[in-house]
């Protein structure tokens, strides 16, 4: 089997930093298509264009070997005095856009140790895992499904399958690999939990990411929302003492009550015909109703 080539595109700087490694079965990447397919048949000067992004384009292509024979930085991941020591080939880091800025490579003295003292050592080898194959263990199967092994519970009690994922999903986000972001995202709705396991997720999300990242946090919000009601009893505890520390949590979770109520009610009018009142969406027939006393 050939191996497979690289592209590096060169382009804005998020593509620069894009390494596609995805061949055909002989090796080859797909060439870039005509930009105006309305155009007439190409000139001289279109011809000879084309012929210096096609040797442009040659030039940037990188085999595998290239990546192997790149210089090997050295990652010491977890907090002094004894941090874990990893090992990759720059050419690889440099995928990220976060480690083109912590090694420099075009300056005179690049990095070639870098200290990450924050970072989880199993989602940092995760990372690089991706790095080097597109993958991460455990892998996704063709139907779409996390690929079972002797290692893992088929029902996470703790948290810690859900937390992995997460993890590698915060540091994603930290490196700025939005499709590897996107990777854990998914594996995180396959894992089959409990509900400490869940809470234990849930609160390790509201205390790792920003306010403002509704893909991870909503469908936390709309799991509680959904099944609070049943949950809680199993962790009526953790559930109050993580709706105190987290208030965004217990309001995303009420917020997303109260939507689901009001579309309820909203299709209840819509059924038995009736109108809404004059304050908007069932508004002003809710404040002329009597207060229990």
């Amino acid at each position: 089997m050939a191996e497979p080539e690289v592209r590096i595109s060169t382009g804005t700087a998020d593509d620069s930093i894009d390494i596609d490694m995805q061949g055909n079965d002989n090796g080859d990447v797909l060439e870039v298509g005509e930009t105006n397919a309305q155009a007439d048949a190409p000139g001289d000067d279109v011809e000879e264009e084309e012929t210096q992004m096609e040797t442009e384009t040659s030039a940037a292509r990188s085999t595998f070997a290239d990546y192997l024979k790149s210089p090997i930085i050295t990652l010491r991941i977890g907090p002094p005095p004894s941090p874990t020591t990893l090992t990759a080939h720059q050419l690889l880091l440099l995928k990220s856009p976060y480690f083109i800025t912590a090694i420099s490579p075009s300056s005179s003295s690049p990095q070639t140790t870098l200290s990450l003292p924050t970072a989880d050592l199993e989602a940092t080898s995760a990372v690089l895992e991706y790095l080097y194959t597109g993958e991460y263990f455990p892998p996704k199967t063709p139907s779409g499904t996390l690929a079972t092994s002797p290692s893992l519970p088929a029902i996470d009690t703790t948290g810690a399958q859900l937390l992995k994922h997460a993890k590698v999903y915060t540091l994603a986000s930290e490196f700025s690999l939005p499709l590897l972001k996107t990777l854990a995202h998914s594996k995180i709705h396959l894992i089959n939990s409990t509900a400490r396991a869940e809470i234990n997720y849930a609160r390790y999300v509201y205390s790792h990411t920003e306010k403002g990242d509704v893909t991870i946090r909503k469908p936390v919000a709309s799991f509680w929302g959904q099944r609070s009601h049943v949950l809680r009893h199993e962790t009526e505890g953790e559930f109050r003492e993580m709706c105190l520390e987290y208030p965004e949590f217990a309001f995303d979770v009420l917020s997303f009550v109260l939507d689901a109520e009001e579309k309820r009610e909203e299709r209840r009018r819509k059924t038995q015909g009736g109108e809404e009142g004059e304050g908007g969406k069932g508004g002003g027939s809710a404040r002329k109703r009597l207060r229990g006393i």
